[in-house]
């Protein structure tokens, strides 16, 4: 069996996000991509994110009909900061014999080694890069293996979103239409 993780806030989640699942299962041949919200980010342990019921709505609208998605709530419920290598730990006891694919931002390639236990990081799972249009990818410090994705590349994020949501500018475009309506049915991110 082959696993996508993508781990992070989804504060909101966006097209972005969803492209590179799909890229990844398409490249990869995966059997399918877990979505795995953060409770708190260890990089932005001053900035909390939205409440996770809304975040875990948020997502489900945008992966509603997805095949080969689904959501882990894991680092959810165990609350406090989360860290990948708990994560990558827990499903490689829940998958043995699985091949783990961590899916991972360009931006975060250089900082890979600073993550909690990264030698072990390194030996749970392959690290998939998402790279930025107009880029080159990006290479992936020792120890860490892996490869960088070729489709897809988008420039969109979650704080982005958030600041045309709190400027009263539109997202139709950036996230899937389920989730800018629960946006703004909900007063998000005002």
């Amino acid at each position: 069996m082959k696993i996508g993780l993508l781990g992070g806030s989804f504060d909101p989640v966006h097209l972005g996000h969803l492209l590179v699942a799909r890229a990844a299962r398409e490249e990869l041949g995966l059997d399918k991509v877990c979505f795995i919200p953060a409770a708190q980010s260890p990089f932005k342990p001053g900035t909390p994110p939205a409440p996770a019921p809304e975040r875990l709505r948020l997502l489900r609208l945008a992966l509603a009909g997805e095949t080969g998605c689904e959501i882990e709530d894991l680092e959810l419920r165990r609350g406090g900061v989360s860290y990948t290598v708990d994560t990558l730990r827990h499903y490689a006891g829940k998958f043995p014999g699985a091949e783990l694919f961590y899916l991972v931002g360009a931006d975060q390639t250089g900082q890979l080694p600073q993550w909690r236990e990264a030698a072990e990081l390194a030996r749970l799972a392959q690290f998939v890069v998402a790279p930025r249009p107009g880029e080159g990818p990006p290479a992936l410090p020792p120890p860490f293996r892996g490869r960088a994705l070729r489709g897809f590349p988008v420039v969109v994020s979650s704080s982005q979103i958030r600041a045309r949501v709190k400027a009263g500018l539109p997202v139709t475009l950036l996230t899937p239409p389920a989730v800018a309506e629960a946006i703004a049915n909900n007063r998000l991110y005002l």
